[in-house]
C-alpha cells in the first residue's frame, strides 16, 4: 500500500500592517493549513485572506489558538487555570470559524501555537483543557498532537479524532519533546535535513534526537513553520523528497488517522 503523510503549516501569523512570512508560497506546497487566531498572532483581515486561499486550493483549515501573548509570539509560557485556557482556546475556536465562513469552508483540525503546544505536551491539564474546548465547540475537529504527548493521551480520553504530529524543521530531546528554541540549533534550516529526518520518519516510523537517540514514532503530519524565512524552500524539498519516495500527501481530513 502506498505510504501517505500530510503537511501542514503554521501560518497567517502576520497582523495589521505587518506580513510574517510567505503564505501564498508556503499554500501551493503544503496540504493543511493552521491559522492563527488572533492571540499570538493574526487578525480578520489576514485570517480572512488565508482562509480563502485555503479553501480555494483545497488546502484544509486548522484553529492555531496560542497565549495572549502578541509580543512573545505566544513562545512565553504561561501558568493560568485550566479552565480558564480552555475557554481562551473555544473562544479562538470560534472566531476562526466565523472568518471561514466568509469562504464557504470549516474548521477540520486544530493544533496550538508555540508555548502552549509546550507546555499542553507534557501538561495533562493543559492538554484535556484544549481537548474539552474541542468537543464542546465541534467533537468532529481533529486534535493535532505531537507524538507520544500528553496531547495525543488527553484527546483518545476525550474520545476525539487524533493526528499525531511530526515536526520537519524542529530538533528533538531524548523524550520525543522538541528541543527548547533556547539551544543553538533547535531549529532546523537546512531543507536536507529536514528532508533526511522527515523520511526517516514517515518510511522507518523513528525520530532521531540531537544525542543520537532513535525514538520509536508513527506521524500522519509533518509541520513546517510558515514564520522562518526558509520555510517555502524547506516545504518544497520536504515535499519533492517525499513525493520521489513514493509517498502521497494529502489534505489531513484524508489523511487515515489509525
Amino acid at each position: 500500500m502506498t505510504p501517505a503523510i500530510n503537511l501542514n503549516a503554521d501560518m497567517a501569523e502576520g497582523f495589521g500592517a505587518y506580513d510574517i512570512g510567505n503564505d501564498t508560497g508556503i499554500l501551493e506546497i503544503v496540504g493543511s493549513a493552521n491559522i492563527a487566531c488572533g492571540f499570538h498572532a493574526g487578525d480578520p483581515r489576514t485570517m480572512h485572506r488565508v482562509v480563502k486561499e485555503a479553501t480555494q486550493r483545497g488546502v484544509s483549515i486548522g484553529a492555531h489558538p496560542g497565549f495572549n501573548d502578541l509580543w512573545g509570539f505566544g513562545r512565553r509560557r504561561i501558568d493560568m487555570r485550566a479552565d480558564d485556557l480552555e475557554y481562551m482556546v473555544a473562544y479562538q475556536i470560534g472566531a476562526l470559524q466565523a472568518l471561514a465562513a466568509y469562504a464557504g469552508g470549516r474548521v477540520t483540525h486544530l493544533k496550538p501555537h508555540g508555548a502552549l503546544n509546550n507546555m499542553a505536551a507534557e501538561n495533562a491539564d493543559y492538554a484535556l483543557a484544549i481537548g474539552r474546548a474541542i468537543k464542546a465547540v465541534d467533537a468532529s475537529i481533529i486534535y493535532l498532537a505531537l507524538a507520544g504527548s500528553e496531547m495525543e493521551k488527553a484527546g483518545r480520553e476525550l474520545g476525539l479524532r487524533v493526528a499525531l504530529e511530526g515536526f520537519c524543521d524542529r530538533q528533538y530531546e531524548d523524550d520525543g519533546n522538541l528541543t527548547s528554541r533556547k539551544i543553538p540549533g533547535a531549529v532546523i534550516t537546512d531543507p536536507e535535513i529536514a528532508t533526511r529526518q522527515v523520511l526517516d520518519m514517515v518510511l522507518n516510523n523513528t525520530i532521531t534526537s540531537r544525542h543520537g537517540k532513535a525514538i520509536p514514532c508513527k506521524v500522519h503530519s509533518l509541520c513546517v513553520h510558515g514564520d522562518e524565512p526558509t520555510a517555502v524552500a524547506l516545504a518544497r524539498k520536504v515535499r519533492d523528497g517525499l513525493e520521489q519516495a513514493g509517498v502521497r500527501l494529502v489534505p489531513l481530513t484524508d489523511m487515515p488517522l489509525d
